[in-house]
């Protein structure tokens, strides 16, 4: 079997063994044992494509191609370049992450690690797609588990935000529906058949008119996911309703679907209608970024805290691409990355302060360092670095963004830049309050003095997470490198 291809096929294998399982035990180990062989795989995956990239300069490597409904020119089509790969890495470290983030799930288990691994299928199925009905497919695999997996294992209004959430997404997979069938009867415009392939599409002079009507559309229906203002309304009660996995699972990686497939779809298919709307979409982003850090000062719950760094941190890739500089493109990708790494641990911790102490409510925490050293030393390093402290990942991605965005040499560009700058005053005010209140000082409740320690299983969870964000930090050029090798096709169609 290609090497791709196991990417869907070991979830699905996982989930098949895990339906035999009984009890916790058995699900938890049955899921650790596929989700190591998904982190082995892309760990595989990754010195395989060095090799390969080495002697091929296609666009997309390891590609494979088997007709699925030939009356439509419908394809089972994939394969990867460097971003694709990265992703794919991402995806393997937080699924695992969250598997020991979950050992001690104690409601159906058996089907709490179900779902979470179709999640995971999803997520896997649509980054190695490169055929658009396929990918589509793979997108609402991903997105439909989050009703069941916040509706049955969530807490406070789960089923409010459940349905919140599936109603919001699946509006915007239909808009997304119809700007994928826009492109695609338009895509023999040159005179070829019909077809779903990406990389023949974009090959094809789409007209303009054409463009200018389906790129919204298209744009919209992935933006959604990546938390577009003001369509982003559903993240924040999604993820203070989901469980702790579900949370690092929906903000670390399925998020991360919306602005790939702006920059893989829309934009690289619909050049021209990008140019044409993107003076329009990048105000939405830039107020997204200040807006979320806004919103983020203002709350309480630290998963609302959180929730709402994620919308103005994820506004900062979608103004990333809508900026046309292949600095802040590279900003962007790797913006995706720290991201998902960063919010998956901030979720984790919080799952284990709200397991011990039962509170979310930061005036109600207080002195934590003190009895909980692990995971307050942990929560003081992820909040340095998203704040975009030197050293860590984020310092990386949002230079690449701020820089590139900046060497745009309009004003209009560049006043928004300056404000979706002025973001990262906001992020150190509510970060450096944060981790003051709720880890510094004197232990505000008696109760947490014997609260109990940071679990073997909760620390390989964290360090899974942890050792990537430093290693982005400290030796980003590689994985920069790589990422902007896979842009340059980007820049010859779009630029």
């Amino acid at each position: 079997m290609d090497i791709l291809s196991l990417f869907v096929v070991v979830p699905v294998l996982t989930i098949i063994a895990l339906t035999f399982t009984k009890g916790l035990k058995q699900a938890r180990l049955v899921s650790m044992v596929g989700s190591i062989f998904q982190l082995g795989m892309a760990i595989n995956l990754v010195i395989a494509y060095f090799k390969e990239r080495a002697v091929n300069d296609s666009i997309m490597i390891f590609t494979k191609d088997v007709v699925w409904f030939e009356q439509f020119n419908i394809h089972y089509a994939i394969g990867v370049d460097g971003i694709s790969v990265a992703l794919l890495t991402l995806t393997s470290i937080i699924v695992l992450a969250g598997v020991f983030i979950s050992w001690k799930m104690p409601d159906l288990p058996k089907e709490f690690f179900i779902s979470l691994l179709v999640l995971a299928t999803g997520v896997y199925g649509f980054f190695i797609s490169i055929d658009l009905f396929t990918m589509f497919v793979f997108y609402e695999i991903a997105v439909i588990p989050m009703y069941l997996l916040i509706g049955i294992w969530g807490s406070g209004p789960k089923e409010y935000s459940a349905m919140k959430l599936t109603l919001m997404l699946m509006g915007a997979s239909a808009v997304l529906l119809v700007g994928i069938l826009g492109i695609y009867f338009n895509s023999n415009a040159d005179g070829g058949a019909l077809t779903f392939n990406i990389l023949e599409i974009a090959q094809v002079n789409i007209p303009f008119e054409a463009q200018k009507l389906f790129f919204p559309l298209t744009f919209v229906g992935f933006a959604v996911l990546g938390a577009l203002f003001p369509f982003h309304t559903w993240s924040p009660d999604g993820h203070a309703s989901a469980p702790t996995a579900v949370s690092m699972l929906h903000a670390g990686v399925l998020m991360k679907l919306g602005g790939y497939g702006v920059f893989r779809i829309a934009m690289f298919l619909l050049p021209e209608g990008a140019m044409h709307w993107s003076w329009f979409f990048i105000i939405l982003a830039a107020i997204g970024v200040v807006y979320g850090a806004f919103g983020a000062i203002r709350q309480t719950d630290l998963k609302y805290i959180n929730a709402y760094a994620s919308v103005s941190h994820l506004g900062l890739v979608l103004f990333a691409l809508l900026t046309f500089n292949k600095i802040a493109w590279n900003g962007a990708i790797l913006q995706s990355l720290s991201h998902g790494l960063l919010t998956a641990m901030f979720f984790a911790l919080i799952g284990m302060i709200y397991g011990r102490t039962h509170t979310r409510d930061i005036y109600k925490l207080g002195g934590l360092m003190k009895v909980l050293p692990f995971i307050g030393a942990i929560y003081v390093i992820t909040g340095l670095a998203y704040l975009g402290l030197p050293g860590f990942s984020g310092f990386v991605a949002e230079m690449n963004i701020f820089v590139g965005a900046f060497e745009n040499p309009n004003m209009f560009h560049r006043v928004l830049t300056i404000l979706a700058v002025s973001s990262i005053v906001v992020t150190a005010v509510y970060i450096l309050r944060l981790v003051g209140k709720i880890m510094m000082g004197p232990l505000v409740n008696d109760d947490f003095k014997d609260l109990p320690k940071a679990t073997w299983y909760e620390k390989v969870g964290i360090l899974l997470l942890l050792i990537p964000v430093v290693a982005m930090g400290v030796a980003p050029l590689w994985l920069s490198d790589m990422i902007m090798a896979s842009i340059e096709p980007f820049i010859k169609g779009v630029l």
